[in-house]
């Protein structure tokens, strides 16, 4: 149960339901603990009045039964009185089925009222759960957007959907209908029992001699569960993560002919789950038969002990106190039958509380250590930066140093691998350097609020990502959505030489892009993540590789456009190419992680060394083109 000690604060924000719900579950049992005595009463005043009805009128006598006395007397209809004369008048049989008739009555309302109260029972706990479900899915959405890149290579897609969907839905089976059971059982107890000792403790004793049985099997088998449960959620996540890479990797799964070795190998894995599954349901299998035998042993107990009794002429058992007992254990049969499917629930929702809390409490590494900048202006100073990637030992970057002047534009280049998109992931703060400093405005990065920074800047990765969203959307992602943005959508659309294919589209700007935009070319994407980038004026640009999909005439148009958003904003550009880069302020050429050459475009054409030659190349390959 410890794990599940951190829902506690959840449950405080409801107290009034809780408190509610449990009244309603005290009234719900205290009508349904009345009902055997009003079904022993109408035993015994049957037996009695058969017996009395063997004796000669003059000797008759009629009782009026206690539970009557109790719940029909005070209404004021003379029950003592009516009973006492048709008793004395000899109309016997008539009286007995108007006091059946009576009890029958009184035990159909105490039915309703039970009913009435077990309905407003479930309307407040189990909502309570919803609401707290409700709860902790946005928390643990909320975390999951704070933790950083870092933390989405380590884990993936499919474990983390499975920990907020299946796994806070096995915590939720917890926060209702296990509370709910586990407090119906304790009241009903120790009503039941309550009264059982009021009417006879010797039977009652013998009533719960199986119960201790019951404790220590509960105890023994609970482990296992949580064991069970623990592998059959891990095996879930796995589950998650092979279908959410097959959906997603399915193109590729196409091109190959893969699409056999994807099943097979999903089936391997569900076949692993069914087997995890499987292993749980024999534990809960045996274990609710085994709960039912004890009880049903129980049962078997009362009708003994209490026959005999009743052979050997005990005053204090009767035939109805036996019906009474019997139905009594009857009434403790499901509470303590669900004891061991409460217990499951339990043992899995605690299993998926460790899950979820694993996440919940990774913290993330990139966090703003104060916020000494009052607004960006854009400047960019790297000091002896270096980089080493944490989970691969990679050093992407050593030792480079560089400064762009607010409204400066910097191209960097260099081939596959040489640190280009690292660099900007560092100006973002997507990683923090392994050593050296990045200032902006000459305020070192992380002591610029996280937030601020970000929307600072305008970022067009290399690998696009757009939304299963409208075009327009995905382009005003930025802005206001109450806002009248379609001026500024069609306008950045234009930027980025993206309007007229949009308008090419049947639906135009309201046309729904598929998952990740596959509805779009590769060239399309990137100038729709660029009109994304540009939409809400940043003050920094970066461009990672953003014209690698388009031709070489598309890029010269889309860079003459960007030239006036560029102006008066610092811009960064990666690219491979240079004639993406000929225009830039100050041009760093890097080679294996290191600043290799640097200066404007005809210095570095000047030297004849890395630069030159890439753009010699370039020529050629266009020429030959």
């Amino acid at each position: 149960m410890r794990p599940l000690l951190k829902l506690n604060p959840y449950f405080a924000k409801y107290p009034w339901h809780l408190l509610l719900g449990t009244l309603f579950i005290v009234l719900s049992n205290l009508f349904a603990v009345y009902a055997p005595q009003v079904v022993r009463e109408a035993i015994d005043l049957i037996t009695t009045g058969f017996a009395q009805m063997q004796l000669p009128e003059s000797e008759r006598t009629m009782a009026v039964p206690d539970t009557l006395s109790r719940w029909v007397g005070w209404t004021g209809v003379g029950l003592r009185e009516r009973v006492q004369r048709l008793g004395d008048g000899g109309e016997m049989t008539s009286t007995l089925v108007w006091l059946a008739g009576l009890l029958a009555l009184l035990y159909l309302a105490l039915a309703l009222l039970k009913g009435f109260f077990l309905f407003l029972m479930r309307q407040t706990i189990i909502v309570v759960s919803r609401l707290i479900e409700y709860d902790l899915k946005n928390d643990v959405f909320n975390h999951y957007q704070r933790l950083d890149r870092a933390f989405y290579k380590r884990n993936s897609t499919g474990d983390l959907m499975n920990r907020i969907s299946e796994d806070v839905g096995k915590v939720r089976m917890y926060l209702g209908p296990a509370v709910m059971y586990t407090i119906n059982l304790v009241v009903l107890f120790v009503m039941c029992i309550g009264f059982m000792l009021h009417v006879n403790t010797e039977l009652t004793l013998w009533t719960l001699a199986p119960l201790p049985i019951m404790s220590i099997a509960i105890y023994y088998v609970s482990d296992v569960i949580n064991r069970k449960s623990t592998d059959v959620q891990v095996q879930q996540s796995r589950l998650s993560t092979l279908a959410q890479e097959s959906f997603s990797g399915i193109r590729v799964l196409k091109a190959y002919a893969k699409e056999p070795m994807a099943v097979e190998r999903f089936r391997d894995a569900a076949s692993d789950y069914r087997a995890r599954s499987l292993s749980q349901a024999k534990v809960d299998a045996t274990f609710m038969p085994a709960i039912m035998l004890l009880i049903g042993v129980s049962t078997v107990l009362t009708i003994l002990v209490g026959g005999l009794k009743l052979i050997n002429g005990d005053p204090t058992v009767s035939v109805g106190n036996i019906a009474e007992f019997v139905i009594y254990v009857n009434m403790l049969t499901w509470p303590f039958a669900s004891v061991g499917w409460v217990t499951s629930l339990i043992q899995q929702a605690s299993a998926s509380m460790v899950r979820i809390d694993e996440f919940m409490s990774a913290a993330p590494t990139i966090t703003s250590e104060a916020d000494d900048l009052h607004e960006v202006q854009g400047a960019i100073t790297f000091k002896n930066v270096s980089f080493t990637y944490p989970d691969t030992g990679i050093e992407a970057l050593r030792d480079v140093s560089f400064q762009v002047p607010a409204g400066g534009t910097l191209a960097v280049v260099g081939h596959t691998g040489c640190g280009k998109s690292t660099l900007v992931d560092l100006i973002g703060r997507l990683h923090d350097p392994t050593n050296g400093q990045v200032l902006i405005d000459g305020v070192d990065a992380r002591r610029v609020k996280l937030d601020k920074l970000r929307q600072s800047l305008g970022t067009v990765p290399q690998d696009v990502f757009l939304f299963s969203d409208s075009i327009r959307n995905n382009i005003g992602f930025r802005l206001d959505p109450s806002a009248d943005n379609e001026e500024r959508i069609v306008q950045a659309a234009r930027m980025a030489q993206v309007h007229n294919d949009i308008l090419g589209f049947p639906k135009g700007y309201v046309t729904i892009l598929g998952e990740r935009g596959i509805t779009l070319s590769g060239g399309q994407k990137q100038r729709v993540s660029i009109a994304r980038a540009i939409i809400a004026r940043p003050r920094i640009l970066l461009f990672d590789d953003a014209l690698s999909a388009v031709d070489t005439a598309t890029e010269e148009a889309i860079l003459r456009e960007l030239r006036g958003v560029m102006k008066g904003r610092t811009t960064v550009i990666i690219s491979h190419r240079i004639s993406a880069v000929r225009d830039a302020d100050h041009i760093l050429v890097l080679d294996h992680g290191r600043v290799a050459e640097e200066g404007t475009h005809a210095s570095l054409i000047a030297k004849g060394e890395i630069y030159a030659r890439m753009h010699e190349e370039q020529l050629l390959e266009e020429a030959e083109g």
